[in-house]
């Protein structure tokens, strides 16, 4: 039944009851008496509330569906309304699921192209950093020492200075370049580049330590990579915000055959901060190989950042972000 003819038929109930104590034995006089008023009221309240009563049990399904849309979050896939009844308010939650999977497909697969043409970037950057600038300043440490050794005392003093700091700053871009394009990832797989990752974010304040299970099965490129950039995200997450001294960096199966990734810090925690840029990267980054993402409180307090990856895929059935 339609939802007109639902909201029909009720308010058509409500009038023939109306209609029908309208013929019974109940009289008005003119001028209405006190005692016959207090029926009149007495009657439109009790017809008000069977009304009310009857159109909140018809429209419960499109308050359920309103409350569906108004909490539709397509980085948190899988949610859908139940479709309860028949007539047009089942077939308008079924069209809802329906427009439901499709935005999260087609996000899925923008964010997949967008993460692509991210990482192909950030490959560019890094060769041109490595490339054209880390070489230029190379030279420059050269001409330096090689001015330094022909100068006077004062003057060669100085030239060391310089030296120290062009020597730091083509350290920092090595460093950038590394993070822009993990090569150990792709020369010595995932294990040693969580290794590598936690030895680069190691410093005097925050200590990092990893502990990666044997046996694990065997990931493609693309769910590496994904795995690998959650786990930098979280950390530079620890380094900035946290506020904490030691993470611990946990790579174990998963009973169902897959793998997770767990990163958990002693700091402060999420407590009621919003979701920013880099929590919904690692979203949108999950999404792309069918993982699921949890953000939490670990289990002495701080922060925990779980990504649970069901399994290993064929090549190729996910577009790879890089």
């Amino acid at each position: 039944m339609s939802l007109f003819w639902r909201i029909f038929l009720l308010n058509a109930a409500v009038l023939v009851v109306a209609v029908l104590l309208l013929l019974g034995p109940v009289t008005v006089s003119t001028p209405v008496l006190f005692g016959e008023a207090l029926v009149l009221i007495a009657g439109l309240v009790a017809m008000l509330v069977a009304n009310a009563a009857l159109l909140r049990i018809g429209l419960a399904p499109l308050q359920r569906l309103n409350r569906a849309m108004a909490t539709a979050d397509l980085l948190r896939p899988g949610h859908r309304t139940e479709v309860t009844g028949t007539g047009s308010i089942a077939e308008l939650t079924t069209t809802f699921n329906a427009m439901l999977g499709r935005l999260e497909a087609e996000r899925a697969t923008s964010a997949g192209r967008a993460l692509s043409a991210q990482e192909a970037e950030r490959r560019r950057i890094a060769q041109e950093l490595h490339d054209e600038v880390g070489q230029t300043l190379t030279a420059v440490l050269l001409q330096l020492k090689h001015t330094a050794d022909q100068v006077p005392q004062p003057a060669r003093d100085d030239l060391h200075q310089a030296q120290e700091a062009t020597r730091a700053g083509l350290d920092e871009i090595r460093r950038i370049a590394r993070r822009l394009r993990p090569g150990v990832l792709e020369e010595l797989g995932l294990h040693s580049a969580l290794r590598a990752l936690a030895a680069e974010f190691t410093t005097s304040r925050l200590g990092v330590t990893t502990h990666i299970t044997p046996g694990l099965p065997r990931l493609d490129r693309a769910t590496e990579l994904v795995v690998y950039r959650v786990a930098q995200e979280a950390l530079t997450n620890t380094a900035r915000h946290s506020g904490g001294e030691a993470v611990e960096v946990h790579l174990r199966p998963l009973p169902s055959g897959g793998v997770s990734l767990i990163v958990r810090d002693d700091g402060r925690g999420l407590r009621s901060a919003p979701e920013g840029a880099g929590m919904r990267g690692m979203r949108e980054r999950a999404l792309l190989i069918d993982a699921d993402l949890l953000l939490g409180t670990g289990p002495n307090g701080g922060t925990q950042v779980r990504l649970n990856v069901a399994g290993p895929r064929p090549e190729g059935r996910t577009e790879s972000p890089g």
